[in-house]
């Protein structure tokens, strides 16, 4: 089913905390996922590898990114 409706011509402002970009193997899009901590990021982590390629954007703080993109694909 196609979006209908103007798109949105904004950027979205990122919440502070850490986000997790998730993709299937054979996709090329991916939903981001926000922690609140890093600990909390770090469990997510290690759950989502294990099925999907998870990419680490990092920190964010008032919408600014602080730490830097890594890249840890799924094990099969």
């Amino acid at each position: 089913m196609a979006r209908k409706g103007r798109p949105a011509t904004r950027a979205l402002d990122l919440r502070d905390g850490f986000y997790l970009e998730l993709k299937n193997s054979a996709s090329s899009k991916g939903i981001k996922i926000r922690r609140d901590t890093l600990k909390e990021m770090e469990d997510a982590i290690e759950e989502y590898s294990k099925t999907k390629i998870v990419i680490v954007l990092g920190e964010y703080k008032e919408g600014k990114a602080l730490s830097a993109k890594k890249t840890k694909k799924s094990k099969k």
